[in-house]
């Protein structure tokens, strides 16, 4: 997926700056997915929204959900044996951040990355 993602960055003009963000970022989310979801999919997508173009990728996985969202974003929290890292560094890197879950019902993350043309 990293080298897909950087394909598609490289396409729309990311900076290597920007390109290395999106892909630790994706990076720490598909490793979350694998980690605490037990697996789950992840998609690449190119878009348009007016005056701008970006890649949206989505992470989403089938497994416990998560009870305290604001807890699991807080730096240096984790239910493993990471840095506790992962979803507060993916949100600050990307543009847009969206996660959705709930107890038993699984999680999906979107993230964002923009540039104006």
């Amino acid at each position: 997926m990293r080298q897909t993602l950087r394909e598609c960055l490289v396409s729309i003009g990311f900076s290597l700056i920007e390109q290395t963000k999106m892909i630790t970022a994706a990076s720490e989310l598909g490793r979350n997915t694998l980690r605490y979801g037990g697996g789950g999919e992840a998609h690449i997508e190119k878009v348009t929204d007016g005056g701008r173009r970006g890649v949206i990728l989505s992470f989403i996985d089938q497994g416990p959900g998560i009870a305290d969202v604001n807890l699991a974003l807080t730096d240096g929290y984790t239910t493993g044996n990471g840095m506790g890292l992962g979803l507060g560094g993916a949100r600050r890197l990307a543009d847009d951040f969206e996660l959705i879950t709930a107890p038993g019902q699984g999680t999906t993350v979107r993230i964002a990355k923009w540039k104006l043309f």
